[in-house]
């Protein structure tokens, strides 16, 4: 969806004629195919890498626009929401120094994206899914400002016709409804480009699908989401689910979902991935295309199949095949490109150039060594150790070849790190290199810590000092930003200490971290008893007031219950008290960015003893006495 001059269609015809260009485009590259058109016997790599964008609170920074004004830089583009940013990276031939070139820009163009956002005062983090994002932060206000992100929301939700259902369940369950696309913007990820020639993009493919889920086991980054932990790799369950076209009915009758990892081995060449793609997914968007592939081929030059770009932009295939133009002096040549969007995002550059070693060295070592993976393994399985390792990755088991099973860590020591290793050194890779990356590999999988184990070990740890979910994501987020700092590998990060969060704790506190995200509202029609026994089964004093829209409209306090008892003592109408008779209607309220130090004003100003939090998306926590007082007594408990 990289095109900026896109509509959708308004009109029967319009799409009739894209789906003509569409077409042509197919007959076009087929053409191109069957007369040896295609650059061959050259591999090249190239990467796009993802990064959020956080506050000093450790929450989403919807600076987007303002730091691309600042970087000034051809490498850098807005993504789906104002919080991400992209970073391009320049393709490489794949030779001896490929991947430490490829390593020494990501870790320049992190850097100055950093030293940017520093400026701003925000922070640049690298993980596949932000712990700190809140349902508040997918609101269309954070759509980054450009036409094709609105279309594909308006286009996305008019498809579906209902608002869109999640629903994902690891150790916890997430479920709600959106109605919008930025729940897509909850992901980051690094995506990675092999260039292949056409005769051989099949095996390449296939590898690709056999060894996609080894590699989500190994690199899995995003456990936690709106303070649940789900999959180990919850991108993969979030992303297909944010851009699922489907309404219920035709979920039903089997429809695949545009974001997918396939149904079967490709069998000769990247034509039946194009044609399936456009068979089961209809067209988004419509692009004024002026040229004819077949001109364009007739005056000698290669045509840019811009009907097919873009709708292949709009399929979300986890291994992705792309059509491109090799520019050079010797005159433009078409090529082919299998794009891997598995990997996530960090967490360091060193981890995200170890999981592109691996991945290149296994594609290289199983096409030198087997040819055609298909024979080997079975499709279904290849599918469900992929589902399988998102869900758990280096604690999965996965069938391999000729249906055995083994544990993860045996299938990469003793089989895939070697076979990666042959497959670089086959393609001129500097041996040190190799040494390196592979290395570092090998010690995740010993150590059984990637991203996501650390960061589910370390969440449970702060939960248990007695943290709040929403707390214990923004300590978590902040140690991570610490440790990313280091450059140190994600094997080699230590757990966080108790010392580590009071040092954390003591820095931009705010009402977000202390409040009550567990919040329990009665409606103004309710009986004051029913108002009365909530606040003595959950032990609190003050319930917050909803209307059937979900507005706040008032506090009721387990004090204003008592007196209207009093009142009414020995008479009976006491029961049919309706709760709006008690309640305060105007209640002070708090937003969750003000520091707890504003809250304690506030208070102490109203003689208040609960504030109720509000943000753009209405109540989302209350503040009370209780919560300020627990964060005093551990204050004077570091004091000694």
């Amino acid at each position: 969806m990289g095109q900026h001059d896109v509509s959708t269609s308004k009109t029967a015809s319009e799409l009739r004629l894209f789906m003509r260009h569409l077409l042509r485009d197919i007959q076009a590259l087929e053409h191109m195919l069957d007369h040896d058109m295609f650059e061959k016997n050259v591999s090249r790599i190239g990467a796009e890498q993802e990064f959020f964008l956080v506050n000093q609170n450790m929450r989403p920074a919807s600076i987007a626009v303002e730091l691309m004004e600042q970087l000034q830089s051809s490498y850098f583009t807005e993504e789906l929401a104002l919080f991400n940013l992209e970073a391009n990276l320049d393709p490489q031939e794949f030779d001896r120094s490929s991947l430490r070139r490829i390593e020494d820009q990501l870790i320049d163009l992190t850097g100055q994206l950093k030293a940017k956002a520093s400026k701003l005062g925000a922070h640049v983090l690298q993980t596949g899914i932000l712990p700190t994002i809140k349902k508040s932060d997918l609101n269309l206000d954070n759509i980054t400002p450009k036409p094709r992100y609105r279309m594909l929301n308006d286009v996305l939700c008019g498809m579906r016709g209902e608002d869109n259902r999640l629903n994902i369940k690891g150790l916890d369950e997430l479920m709600f409804t959106h109605d919008n696309v930025l729940i897509e913007a909850c992901n980051t990820s690094f995506q990675l480009h092999f260039q292949v020639s056409p005769e051989k993009f099949a095996m390449y493919y296939n590898i690709a699908q056999a060894i996609t889920g080894p590699l989500m086991a190994l690199s899995a980054n995003s456990p936690l989401l709106m303070g649940r932990r789900l999959w180990h790799e919850s991108r993969i369950a979030l992303f297909q689910q944010a851009i699922d076209t489907r309404s219920a009915n035709k979920s039903n009758r089997e429809l695949e979902p545009r974001v997918w990892f396939g149904n079967s081995w490709v069998k000769e060449s990247v034509l039946e991935l194009y044609q399936e793609d456009i068979a089961r997914f209809r067209v988004l968007f419509a692009q004024e295309i002026e040229d004819d592939p077949f001109d364009a081929l007739d005056n000698g030059n290669i045509p840019k199949l811009q009907a097919l770009c873009l709708h292949n932009g709009t399929v979300y295939r986890w291994n992705r095949a792309c059509y491109g133009i090799t520019k050079s002096a010797d005159g433009d040549k078409p090529h082919l490109r299998i794009e891997n969007r598995i990997l996530p995002a960090g967490p360091t550059p060193i981890d995200t150039m170890a999981n592109a070693a691996f991945y290149l060295g296994c594609l290289c070592g199983y096409a030198d060594e087997i040819g055609d993976i298909s024979q080997h393994l079975d499709f279904s399985d290849a599918k469900n150790n992929f589902n399988n390792a998102a869900m758990r990755s280096m604690e999965c088991h996965m069938v391999w070849f000729g249906g055995k099973k083994h544990r993860f860590e045996d299938l990469m020591v003793e089989e895939l790190i070697p076979l990666a290793r042959r497959g670089l050194v086959s393609r001129g890779i500097d041996p040190n290199d190799v040494t390196r990356y592979l290395d570092l590999v090998e010690e995740r999988v010993k150590k059984h810590q990637n991203g996501a184990t650390w960061m589910l070990k370390n969440y449970n740890f702060i939960l248990d000092q007695g943290f709040k979910s929403d707390n214990a994501s923004t300590l978590l987020t902040a140690s991570m930003l610490n440790r990313q700092a280091s450059g140190l590998p994600v094997h080699e990060w230590a757990d966080i200490s108790c010392p580590e969060i009071s040092a954390i704790k003591q820095t931009n506190q705010t009402v977000e971290q202390v409040m009550s995200t567990d919040i329990f509202t009665v409606d103004p029609d309710d009986l004051i008893d029913l108002a009365a026994k909530i606040m003595h089964w959950n032990h609190i004093r003050h319930l917050a007031v909803e209307n059937t829209q979900g507005d706040l409209i008032g506090i009721v306090s387990y004090r204003s219950i008592l007196q209207i008892y009093g009142k009414y003592a020995g008479r009976g109408e006491v029961h049919l008290v309706p709760v709006r008779e008690v309640m305060n209607e105007n209640p002070v309220t708090i937003s969750p960015d003000s520091s707890i130090e504003d809250a304690m004003s506030i208070m102490r100003q109203n003689k208040v003893g609960c504030l109720p939090v509000l943000s753009s998306n209405g109540l989302v926590g209350m503040l009370t006495e209780a919560e300020l007082m627990d964060e005093f007594s551990k204050w004077l408990e570091k004091r000694g």
